[in-house]
Formats: structure tokens, C-alpha cells, sequence
């Protein structure tokens, strides 16, 4: 636990979700790219073992007290295994280099057996990677995982560009790849759940700068309904996060049966709240680029005690959030003011005064 917190992480989220009292709100920057640079790694030597992934997120925890770990299956793991190319950067997350196919007409030959854990090394690293974390402070601090959403895995392996306009060209083949994804997601989130992860849906493909709400509500909603179902008939717990604008869909995706929302920080917390803050928890949303990695310790420390000042009081509760994960070479003093301000402004009971 760390020295300037009452309770663990575990206890502080059994609270939030019984409605007890709490020693302060939780607070999740999303460290989860970056986490080797709390040990000095690049981002390379980070994903190359499980235990380099553990003892990332565990020095993480120890320095920054943060309420959340996160292991890393990404947004491109479904289409890796499937045979996408992918690079292999010294200190960057990879990128797709190579899709696993390249007609829509194709989906057909997809395996789907490849997506198995035994078939999968980078699956099983990820697994091995949780396991570990767990097992070393599992007792204090919960695990999560971070994994792409049915219409996001599609896009890792159909080329994005295609994917879009197969909306209008060919949508039945398209719904076949994403029936496809969400099949395969199903398998692979029920591995992480049995390991005693939450899952931590992130789709950032669907976003509304990107689809129409027509097109979330025809190609990607059906979907995670389905998704989520499977999770919660498994006993696992899921918050799902679309990156971006997602203004116009963020009613939709409450129907989609998470059990938290996290926003990015192009959405107004304000609006969220009044959206769907009866409905769900949100999470979010400082900006992880202009605040997190390019500001200061005071552009942190203001845009904190923004977030709370707007959604404090959420009906169903709030949780201080990266607006998305944080990545490259952020300035790791900004996690601890990010920390430190949330012990500060949102120590409990919250007191409006303390970030008027």
C-alpha cells in the first residue's frame, strides 16, 4: 500500500462499490504502454517476457499507489495471431504492418482455433504476465487487462480504410469478420476473466470521430451486447472505453451492459454525467497528450481538480481516469501529481470546496 493512502486499491474499490465510506476517490491513470519507464525499459524489453510486463506494472504500482494494474493483450493481439504482420519497435507500441487478410471474401479462411491459448505465445505471455502480477499484489491491488472490442479487432485484421467503406459496400461479409471477432473475443476474454482479471474494452475504431452513430448502432453495438453478456455469464466485470469523440453514442454504449464507462477527454465529463451517470460509474478523462505527456506538474494538478469539479457527484459514482492510456516517454512526475491530487482534492468525504 502506498505511504500516503489509508486503504489498498482492494479495499477502496470494495467500498466504491458497496457505497462505503473510502480514505479517497479512486484514481486510474492508465499505465499501461509506458510502465516499463518506471524500471527503465523500453517498450520492447517491457512486452519481450511475462515477468518483464509483471515487474513493469508492479513498479508502477509502488511508486505512483495507482488503484488499477493492467496487462496488455492490445488492440491488435486478435489480428497478430490471425497473421497480421506487426513491427517490432525498440520503444513504441507495434504497429500492423501486414493485414491477415486482404479480401473482405476471405473471412471464411480465418482460423479460429488460432486464437486459442495453447496456439498463441503472445496470449500466453499476457496470461503468464497477469498471473504473476496477482500472484505478487494481488492481495492490495486489482489486475485488468486491456483488449480490443469486436469492431476494433476487426480492423486488426481487415486494413481500416477497407473496413469503413465495406460499411457501404459489403456489409454482409463484414458482419460475418466481426461475428468472427467476437467469437474469438469471447474465448479470450473468459482466459483473463478465469486468471482474475477485469476487462477493460477498449474500441477505439468505433469511435464517433470515425462511425456515424447509424453505423455504431448497425456494426458494433449488437456485438458488444453479445460480448458483455459472455462476460458477466463468465462472473467478470468490464468497463468499456471508445477513444475520441463519443458524444453522440455515449447513451448507446450504456445499453451495451458494462458495468463502468470511461470517456475520453474530447467528451465533456459534464455531459457524461448527465447522460448516463444514473446509469453506470464514468471514468475519465485528463487529457493524456496535451496534459499528461506534454504539460506540467500544474497542468496535471488543474485538470484533476477540473474533473472532479464536474463530476464529482455522478449519481452512480466517478472515477479519476487517464482519458486513455498513456504512451511514449511521458514525464513519470506527472503520475505522481496525478496521484498526488487525487489524495488531495479527492480525499473523503469530498468536500466541493476543496476544488471550487
Amino acid at each position: 500500500m502506498h505511504k500516503d493512502d489509508k486503504m489498498t486499491p482492494n479495499e477502496r474499490l470494495m467500498a466504491f462499490m458497496t457505497g462505503k465510506p473510502m480514505d479517497r476517490l479512486l484514481a486510474m491513470p492508465v499505465v499501461c504502454s509506458m510502465s516499463g519507464l518506471a524500471l527503465g525499459m523500453t517498450h520492447k524489453e517491457k512486452r519481450s517476457t511475462a515477468l518483464n510486463e509483471a515487474k513493469a506494472q508492479i513498479a508502477c504500482y509502488e511508486r505512483f499507489g495507482n488503484d488499477l494494474t493492467i496487462v496488455e493483450y492490445g488492440l491488435h493481439g486478435v489480428g497478430a495471431a490471425l497473421g497480421s504482420v506487426m513491427s517490432d519497435p525498440e520503444d513504441a507500441v507495434p504497429a500492423i504492418i501486414k493485414y491477415a487478410i486482404d479480401d473482405l471474401n476471405d473471412v471464411d479462411k480465418l482460423d479460429m482455433s488460432k486464437l486459442k491459448l495453447e496456439n498463441d505465445e503472445a496470449f500466453q505471455l499476457h496470461i503468464d504476465a497477469a498471473k504473476i502480477i496477482i500472484e505478487k499484489i494481488g492481495n492490495e491491488v486489482p489486475t485488468g487487462v486491456l483488449i480490443s472490442g469486436p469492431f476494433t479487432a476487426a480492423a486488426s485484421i481487415y486494413k481500416v480504410e477497407n473496413l469503413l467503406r465495406a460499411t457501404r459496400k459489403n456489409p454482409e461479409k463484414l458482419h460475418e469478420l466481426i461475428k468472427f471477432c467476437t467469437e474469438g473475443l469471447k474465448m479470450i476474454y473468459r482466459e483473463f476473466i478465469k486468471a482474475g482479471c477485469i476487462i477493460l474494452l477498449c474500441d477505439p475504431i468505433a469511435s464517433g470521430t470515425i462511425l456515424h452513430r447509424k453505423q455504431y448502432l448497425d456494426f458494433v453495438l449488437p456485438y458488444t451486447i453479445d460480448l458483455m453478456k459472455d462476460i458477466h455469464d463468465a462472473n467478470g466485470t468490464v468497463c468499456y472505453h471508445i477513444c475520441g469523440d463519443t458524444t453522440s453514442i455515449v447513451g448507446d454504449m450504456v445499453k451495451s451492459g458494462c458495468d463502468m464507462i470511461s470517456v475520453d477527454n474530447r467528451v465533456d465529463l459534464a455531459y457524461t454525467k448527465e447522460v448516463i451517470g444514473d446509469k453506470v460509474p464514468i471514468l475519465g478523462n485528463v487529457d493524456p497528450v496535451e496534459v499528461m505527456y506534454l504539460g506540467n506538474t500544474d497542468d496535471v494538478d488543474s485538470a484533476v481538480k477540473t474533473c472532479l469539479q464536474k463530476a464529482y457527484d455522478s449519481p452512480t459514482g466517478y472515477i479519476l481516469a487517464s482519458g486513455c492510456d498513456l504512451s511514449g516517454d511521458i514525464p513519470l512526475e506527472n503520475i505522481d501529481q496525478f496521484m498526488a491530487s487525487a489524495r488531495k482534492y479527492g480525499k473523503w468525504p469530498l468536500d466541493p470546496k476543496n476544488f471550487s
